[in-house]
Protein backbone atom coordinates (compact mmCIF):
# COMPACT_ATOMS: atom_id res chain seq x y z
CA UNK A 1 0.00 0.00 0.00
CA UNK A 2 1.25 3.67 -1.06
CA UNK A 3 0.80 5.97 1.98
CA UNK A 4 0.80 9.90 1.05
CA UNK A 5 1.21 12.91 3.71
CA UNK A 6 0.53 16.08 1.56
CA UNK A 7 1.21 19.27 3.85
CA UNK A 8 0.41 17.66 7.14
CA UNK A 9 1.04 19.82 10.22
CA UNK A 10 1.04 18.65 13.86
CA UNK A 11 0.34 21.81 16.77
CA UNK A 12 0.33 21.45 20.18
CA UNK A 13 -0.62 24.58 21.06
CA UNK A 14 1.63 27.36 20.15
CA UNK A 15 4.31 24.32 19.30
CA UNK A 16 4.64 23.21 16.00
CA UNK A 17 5.70 19.06 16.34
CA UNK A 18 5.63 18.46 12.33
CA UNK A 19 4.99 21.03 10.27
CA UNK A 20 4.17 21.08 6.40
CA UNK A 21 5.18 17.55 5.92
CA UNK A 22 4.96 16.24 2.60
CA UNK A 23 6.03 12.49 1.71
CA UNK A 24 4.86 9.54 -0.91
CA UNK A 25 6.10 6.01 0.78
CA UNK A 26 5.98 3.21 -1.71
CA UNK A 27 4.19 -0.11 -1.66
CA UNK A 28 5.94 -2.82 -0.29
CA UNK A 29 9.04 -0.77 1.03
CA UNK A 30 10.25 -0.27 4.42
CA UNK A 31 11.00 3.26 5.05
CA UNK A 32 12.55 4.76 8.25
CA UNK A 33 12.21 8.08 10.23
CA UNK A 34 15.17 9.24 11.39
CA UNK A 35 16.15 11.97 13.64
CA UNK A 36 17.19 13.24 17.22
CA UNK A 37 14.58 13.38 19.65
CA UNK A 38 12.04 15.63 19.48
CA UNK A 39 12.33 16.05 15.88
CA UNK A 40 8.52 14.89 15.44
CA UNK A 41 9.43 11.07 13.76
CA UNK A 42 6.69 9.60 16.43
CA UNK A 43 4.29 12.13 16.00
CA UNK A 44 3.75 11.31 12.11
CA UNK A 45 3.66 8.18 13.45
CA UNK A 46 0.91 8.77 15.77
CA UNK A 47 -1.09 10.82 13.12
CA UNK A 48 -0.32 7.76 10.56
CA UNK A 49 -2.02 5.56 13.12
CA UNK A 50 -5.05 8.05 14.04
CA UNK A 51 -3.97 7.87 17.81
CA UNK A 52 -3.46 11.65 17.31
CA UNK A 53 -5.32 13.84 14.94
CA UNK A 54 -3.85 16.01 12.09
CA UNK A 55 -3.62 19.73 12.93
CA UNK A 56 -3.93 20.60 9.05
CA UNK A 57 -3.14 18.18 5.73
CA UNK A 58 -3.94 15.18 4.77
CA UNK A 59 -3.05 11.49 4.52
CA UNK A 60 -3.76 9.23 2.10
CA UNK A 61 -3.72 5.73 2.03
CA UNK A 62 -4.05 4.62 -1.87
CA UNK A 63 -6.60 6.38 -3.08
CA UNK A 64 -8.49 6.51 0.65
CA UNK A 65 -8.39 9.90 2.51
CA UNK A 66 -8.07 8.81 6.04
CA UNK A 67 -7.16 11.53 7.52
CA UNK A 68 -9.87 11.68 10.01
CA UNK A 69 -10.81 7.27 10.19
CA UNK A 70 -10.10 6.31 13.21
CA UNK A 71 -7.14 3.68 14.08
CA UNK A 72 -9.27 0.66 14.45
CA UNK A 73 -10.60 1.37 10.47
CA UNK A 74 -7.14 2.38 8.80
CA UNK A 75 -6.16 -1.31 9.04
CA UNK A 76 -2.89 -0.77 10.52
CA UNK A 77 -0.39 -2.84 12.81
CA UNK A 78 1.29 -1.04 15.42
CA UNK A 79 4.80 -2.22 17.12
CA UNK A 80 5.74 -0.19 20.18
CA UNK A 81 9.10 0.38 22.32
CA UNK A 82 7.69 -1.58 25.30
CA UNK A 83 6.22 -4.56 23.72
CA UNK A 84 2.90 -4.22 25.60
CA UNK A 85 1.62 -8.06 25.94
CA UNK A 86 -0.96 -9.25 28.13
CA UNK A 87 1.05 -10.51 31.08
CA UNK A 88 -1.82 -13.04 32.21
CA UNK A 89 -2.40 -14.32 28.21
CA UNK A 90 -0.24 -17.25 26.64
CA UNK A 91 2.22 -16.51 23.60
CA UNK A 92 -0.86 -18.02 21.66
CA UNK A 93 -3.29 -16.49 23.66
CA UNK A 94 -1.51 -12.79 22.50
CA UNK A 95 -1.27 -13.46 19.25
CA UNK A 96 -4.79 -14.35 18.57
CA UNK A 97 -6.20 -11.88 20.59
CA UNK A 98 -6.85 -9.27 17.71
CA UNK A 99 -8.57 -11.95 15.63
CA UNK A 100 -10.64 -12.17 19.15
CA UNK A 101 -12.00 -8.94 19.10
CA UNK A 102 -12.57 -9.42 15.12
CA UNK A 103 -14.66 -12.57 16.63
CA UNK A 104 -12.95 -14.68 14.03
CA UNK A 105 -13.71 -18.05 14.60
CA UNK A 106 -11.33 -20.07 17.21
CA UNK A 107 -9.90 -22.70 14.91
CA UNK A 108 -9.50 -19.77 12.39
CA UNK A 109 -7.26 -17.71 14.62
CA UNK A 110 -5.37 -20.36 16.21
CA UNK A 111 -4.21 -21.53 12.79
CA UNK A 112 -3.55 -17.89 12.02
CA UNK A 113 -1.59 -16.68 15.00
CA UNK A 114 0.59 -20.21 14.76
CA UNK A 115 0.85 -19.43 11.03
CA UNK A 116 2.39 -15.61 12.45
CA UNK A 117 4.51 -17.65 14.89
CA UNK A 118 6.22 -19.45 12.90
CA UNK A 119 7.19 -16.39 10.54
CA UNK A 120 8.49 -14.77 13.66
CA UNK A 121 10.37 -17.85 15.20
CA UNK A 122 8.18 -18.16 18.00
CA UNK A 123 6.20 -21.22 17.99
CA UNK A 124 8.27 -23.23 19.99
CA UNK A 125 7.11 -21.06 22.31
CA UNK A 126 3.03 -20.80 22.20
CA UNK A 127 2.53 -21.87 25.90
CA UNK A 128 4.49 -19.81 27.60
CA UNK A 129 3.80 -16.44 29.66
CA UNK A 130 5.34 -13.21 28.24
CA UNK A 131 7.84 -13.20 31.80
CA UNK A 132 8.96 -16.52 30.63
CA UNK A 133 10.65 -14.88 27.83
CA UNK A 134 13.56 -12.83 26.86
CA UNK A 135 13.14 -9.41 25.64
CA UNK A 136 13.95 -10.65 21.90
CA UNK A 137 10.95 -13.20 21.79
CA UNK A 138 8.88 -10.38 23.32
CA UNK A 139 9.69 -8.19 20.79
CA UNK A 140 9.06 -11.06 18.05
CA UNK A 141 5.50 -12.22 19.22
CA UNK A 142 4.54 -8.07 19.55
CA UNK A 143 5.72 -8.25 15.64
CA UNK A 144 3.33 -11.52 15.20
CA UNK A 145 0.25 -10.25 17.32
CA UNK A 146 0.90 -6.76 14.35
CA UNK A 147 0.59 -8.92 11.50
CA UNK A 148 -1.74 -12.12 12.62
CA UNK A 149 -4.72 -9.36 11.23
CA UNK A 150 -3.15 -8.58 7.94
CA UNK A 151 -2.52 -4.82 8.12
CA UNK A 152 -2.27 -2.63 5.19
CA UNK A 153 0.57 -0.93 7.15
CA UNK A 154 2.79 -1.56 9.60
CA UNK A 155 4.01 0.77 12.38
CA UNK A 156 7.01 0.28 14.22
CA UNK A 157 8.17 2.62 17.05
CA UNK A 158 11.69 2.26 18.28
CA UNK A 159 10.47 -1.43 18.84
CA UNK A 160 14.50 -2.34 19.27
CA UNK A 161 15.37 0.02 22.10
CA UNK A 162 15.24 -1.92 25.28
CA UNK A 163 17.27 -4.79 23.40
CA UNK A 164 21.13 -5.21 24.06
CA UNK A 165 23.22 -4.57 21.40
CA UNK A 166 23.61 -7.90 19.97
CA UNK A 167 20.03 -8.29 20.25
CA UNK A 168 19.09 -5.27 18.32
CA UNK A 169 21.37 -6.33 15.50
CA UNK A 170 19.26 -9.45 15.34
CA UNK A 171 16.12 -8.36 15.72
CA UNK A 172 16.78 -5.89 13.14
CA UNK A 173 17.58 -8.20 10.33
CA UNK A 174 14.69 -10.18 11.74
CA UNK A 175 12.50 -7.23 10.87
CA UNK A 176 13.81 -6.66 7.55
CA UNK A 177 13.33 -10.70 7.01
CA UNK A 178 9.40 -10.66 8.00
CA UNK A 179 8.62 -7.11 6.37
CA UNK A 180 10.62 -8.68 2.80
CA UNK A 181 8.36 -12.15 3.55
CA UNK A 182 5.03 -10.77 3.99
CA UNK A 183 5.86 -7.85 1.65
CA UNK A 184 3.56 -5.41 3.48
CA UNK A 185 4.62 -1.31 3.66
CA UNK A 186 6.38 -0.78 7.46
CA UNK A 187 7.40 2.62 8.81
CA UNK A 188 9.99 2.38 11.56
CA UNK A 189 11.00 5.30 13.74
CA UNK A 190 14.14 5.02 15.20
CA UNK A 191 17.10 7.61 16.52
CA UNK A 192 19.58 5.06 15.52
CA UNK A 193 21.63 6.10 12.19
CA UNK A 194 23.03 2.35 12.29
CA UNK A 195 20.27 0.89 12.09
CA UNK A 196 17.81 3.06 9.51
CA UNK A 197 20.79 2.80 7.14
CA UNK A 198 20.74 -1.23 7.55
CA UNK A 199 17.46 -2.05 6.70
CA UNK A 200 15.60 0.43 4.58
CA UNK A 201 14.81 1.12 1.27
CA UNK A 202 14.35 4.95 2.29
CA UNK A 203 15.39 7.12 5.04
CA UNK A 204 13.26 10.67 5.84
CA UNK A 205 15.21 12.28 8.15
CA UNK A 206 13.75 14.63 10.29
CA UNK A 207 15.06 17.84 12.59
CA UNK A 208 12.72 20.39 14.51
CA UNK A 209 9.00 18.70 12.42
CA UNK A 210 10.65 19.63 9.29
CA UNK A 211 11.57 16.75 6.51
CA UNK A 212 15.59 17.77 5.98
CA UNK A 213 15.84 14.72 3.68
CA UNK A 214 14.26 11.64 2.12
CA UNK A 215 16.57 9.66 -0.08
CA UNK A 216 18.06 6.13 -0.11
CA UNK A 217 20.35 5.31 2.96
CA UNK A 218 23.44 5.05 0.35
CA UNK A 219 22.54 8.33 -1.05
CA UNK A 220 21.52 10.26 1.94
CA UNK A 221 25.43 9.34 3.42
CA UNK A 222 26.84 10.47 -0.07
CA UNK A 223 25.05 13.49 -1.55
CA UNK A 224 23.53 15.54 2.13
CA UNK A 225 21.09 18.41 0.90
CA UNK A 226 22.78 20.53 3.96
CA UNK A 227 24.75 20.90 7.18
CA UNK A 228 22.39 18.84 9.31
CA UNK A 229 22.47 15.83 7.07
CA UNK A 230 26.06 15.51 6.68
CA UNK A 231 26.29 15.70 10.61
CA UNK A 232 24.06 13.68 11.25
CA UNK A 233 24.95 10.42 9.07
CA UNK A 234 28.11 9.02 10.23
CA UNK A 235 30.05 7.34 13.07
CA UNK A 236 32.46 9.32 14.23
CA UNK A 237 31.21 12.80 12.82
CA UNK A 238 32.00 14.32 9.71
CA UNK A 239 34.71 16.94 9.89
CA UNK A 240 34.14 20.42 9.76
CA UNK A 241 36.69 22.61 9.01
CA UNK A 242 35.39 26.05 9.29
CA UNK A 243 36.92 29.17 6.74
CA UNK A 244 36.35 31.55 3.83
CA UNK A 245 37.12 31.37 -0.03
CA UNK A 246 39.58 33.69 -1.33
CA UNK A 247 40.61 33.98 -4.82
CA UNK A 248 39.60 30.14 -5.80
CA UNK A 249 41.50 29.01 -2.16
CA UNK A 250 39.90 27.41 0.43
CA UNK A 251 41.16 29.35 3.42
CA UNK A 252 40.93 28.43 7.04
CA UNK A 253 41.32 30.43 10.24
CA UNK A 254 44.94 27.84 10.51
CA UNK A 255 45.44 28.99 6.35
CA UNK A 256 44.97 27.18 2.90
CA UNK A 257 43.84 23.70 2.55
CA UNK A 258 44.06 22.23 -0.70
CA UNK A 259 41.32 20.29 -1.96
CA UNK A 260 40.06 19.47 -5.52
CA UNK A 261 39.10 22.75 -7.97
CA UNK A 262 35.76 21.71 -8.93
CA UNK A 263 34.51 21.97 -5.06
CA UNK A 264 35.81 25.62 -5.62
CA UNK A 265 34.51 26.71 -8.51
CA UNK A 266 31.73 29.49 -9.19
CA UNK A 267 31.59 29.96 -5.04
CA UNK A 268 31.55 33.50 -4.46
CA UNK A 269 34.84 35.21 -3.12
CA UNK A 270 34.44 35.90 0.81
CA UNK A 271 31.82 33.20 1.13
CA UNK A 272 31.91 31.55 4.44
CA UNK A 273 31.99 27.90 4.56
CA UNK A 274 32.68 24.77 6.02
CA UNK A 275 34.43 22.14 4.44
CA UNK A 276 33.01 18.52 6.03
CA UNK A 277 35.49 15.83 5.12
CA UNK A 278 34.51 11.80 6.06
CA UNK A 279 36.84 10.62 9.04
CA UNK A 280 37.56 7.34 5.90
CA UNK A 281 37.97 10.51 2.98
CA UNK A 282 41.93 11.27 4.91
CA UNK A 283 44.84 9.58 3.59
CA UNK A 284 48.79 10.40 4.67
CA UNK A 285 49.63 12.16 1.90
CA UNK A 286 53.52 12.80 1.12
CA UNK A 287 55.29 15.02 3.99
CA UNK A 288 57.33 17.26 0.94
CA UNK A 289 53.98 17.97 -0.68
CA UNK A 290 52.10 21.09 -0.94
CA UNK A 291 48.82 20.08 -0.61
CA UNK A 292 46.58 18.64 2.49
CA UNK A 293 46.92 19.71 5.86
CA UNK A 294 49.62 19.42 8.43
CA UNK A 295 48.50 18.02 11.52
CA UNK A 296 49.61 16.43 14.53
CA UNK A 297 48.37 13.10 15.54
CA UNK A 298 47.00 13.65 19.18
CA UNK A 299 45.89 9.81 19.63
CA UNK A 300 45.73 6.29 17.66
CA UNK A 301 42.86 4.04 18.38
CA UNK A 302 42.96 0.09 16.85
CA UNK A 303 39.61 -1.61 16.38
CA UNK A 304 40.99 -4.71 14.72
CA UNK A 305 40.58 -4.20 11.42
CA UNK A 306 41.30 -1.02 10.82
CA UNK A 307 42.77 2.79 13.16
CA UNK A 308 41.11 5.42 14.26
CA UNK A 309 43.59 8.59 14.88
CA UNK A 310 42.21 12.10 16.09
CA UNK A 311 44.65 15.16 14.75
CA UNK A 312 44.66 18.39 15.36
CA UNK A 313 44.79 21.06 12.20
CA UNK A 314 45.84 24.56 13.95
CA UNK A 315 43.71 24.86 16.36
CA UNK A 316 40.49 22.49 14.91
CA UNK A 317 40.34 18.73 16.22
CA UNK A 318 39.08 15.76 13.89
CA UNK A 319 39.27 12.24 13.63
CA UNK A 320 40.35 10.03 10.38
CA UNK A 321 40.71 6.14 9.85
CA UNK A 322 43.98 5.59 8.80
CA UNK A 323 45.44 2.55 7.12
CA UNK A 324 46.77 0.56 9.53
CA UNK A 325 50.48 0.14 7.63
CA UNK A 326 50.52 3.98 8.67
CA UNK A 327 51.72 2.63 11.60
CA UNK A 328 50.92 6.43 13.52
CA UNK A 329 52.06 7.42 16.55
CA UNK A 330 50.83 9.86 18.98
CA UNK A 331 52.68 13.54 18.69
CA UNK A 332 53.86 12.91 15.21
CA UNK A 333 53.35 15.39 12.10
CA UNK A 334 52.11 14.04 9.50
CA UNK A 335 50.24 15.33 6.38
CA UNK A 336 46.63 14.63 5.25
CA UNK A 337 45.22 14.37 1.82
CA UNK A 338 41.54 14.69 1.08
CA UNK A 339 39.85 11.68 -1.44
CA UNK A 340 37.68 12.62 -3.88
CA UNK A 341 34.48 11.08 -2.37
CA UNK A 342 33.22 12.09 1.11
CA UNK A 343 34.42 15.91 0.98
CA UNK A 344 31.57 18.45 1.03
CA UNK A 345 31.13 22.17 1.10
CA UNK A 346 28.48 23.81 3.05
CA UNK A 347 27.04 27.24 4.11
CA UNK A 348 27.71 28.42 7.66
CA UNK A 349 24.94 30.50 7.83
CA UNK A 350 22.20 28.60 6.21
CA UNK A 351 23.94 25.09 6.16
CA UNK A 352 22.42 24.50 2.60
CA UNK A 353 25.16 22.24 0.53
CA UNK A 354 26.96 24.19 -2.24
CA UNK A 355 29.30 21.43 -3.71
Amino acid sequence: MQVELKNVTKSFGHFTAVDNFSATLQDGELICLLGPSGCGKSTILNMLSGIIPVTKGEIWFDDDNVTKLPPEERGIGLVFQNYSLYPHMTVLENICFPLEIKRVPKAQRVEKATEMAKLVHVDMLLNRKPKELSGGQQQRVAIARALVKQPRLLLLDEPLSNLDARLRLEMREEIRRIQLETGVTAIFVTHDQEEAMSISDHIVLMKDGVMQQMDKPQDLYDQPANQFVADFLGNPPINNIPGTVRDGQFVSDDGKVSCRPEILDGVPDGKKVNLSVRSESFFVADKDTKDGLPCVVTGVFKTGKEEMASFVYGSTPFRAYIDLEEGLREGQHVVLGLKKRGVFLFEQETGVRIK
